[in-house]
């Protein structure tokens, strides 16, 4: 975790480990920009107002550059060294359980500000261990586009228990069409005969998620 707070030094960082340096070296460094330090402490101050918190979301050079008012090149370095320490802490911590609508919405956190409809399914261990995940499609949801067999055909694969389900919606309205209660109905369905277990379908937009399985939909 990093601690914000006053820090002393602000004069680069030299032959210091990275654990020493203030948020303002950091930034700096992975920027290497040569700035005046108040704009780099601005620059610091607003990347930390708005990611703290966010944990291991996944962040766009688009969403940098216009938070933090970043050229292309530096909110794609910034990006990318952000994403770099979420894929090293992925990888230490391990993909840990689905324990909750939250914990799914996290994992396909991705696809929230997409353009496009983006359906993607969770593959479960026996644990609730994501083993898996894959885009079955993109574009407009109907269950012509997304058949069983697209899904369930990678859960067979890998032997997987568990199958959940999420799309975004574009419009950041995360409310359940009728098509979506169809094509989930027709999963859970297929899963059933299968013998492996849809356990959610996660609806994400900008504004949160739609759990169907808390709104008593499955």
């Amino acid at each position: 975790m990093t601690e914000q707070g006053g820090s002393y030094g602000r004069n680069g960082g030299g032959g210091r480990a990275a654990e020493a340096m203030s948020d303002e070296e950091l930034v700096s460094l992975v920027l290497d920009r040569d700035e005046p330090v108040q704009a780099i402490a601005r620059l610091s101050d607003s990347l930390f107002s708005r990611l703290s918190g966010r944990m291991l979301t996944p962040v766009t050079a688009e969403e940098l550059a216009a938070a933090c008012q970043l050229p292309p090149e530096s909110a794609l370095r910034l990006a990318a060294a952000i994403e770099l320490a979420r894929r090293l802490i992925r990888a230490d911590d391990g993909i840990g359980p689905i324990r909750s609508p939250r914990d799914a919405c996290r994992e396909v956190a991705r696809i929230r500000g997409e353009e496009k409809e983006h359906f993607v399914a969770l593959y479960l261990n026996s644990r609730n261990v994501v083993i898996h995940q894959e885009t079955i499609s993109v574009g407009s949801l109907n269950a012509n586009i997304v058949h069983p067999r697209e899904v369930f055909r990678p859960a067979i694969a890998r032997a997987a228990a568990a199958v959940v389900l999420a799309h975004n919606h574009p419009s950041g309205e995360v409310a359940p069409s009728n098509e979506d209660m169809k094509l989930t109905a027709r999963m859970v369905e297929a899963g059933r005969i299968i013998g492996i277990e849809v356990l959610d379908h996660i609806i994400v937009g900008a504004g949160g998620y739609m759990s169907f399985r808390s709104e008593s939909y499955l």
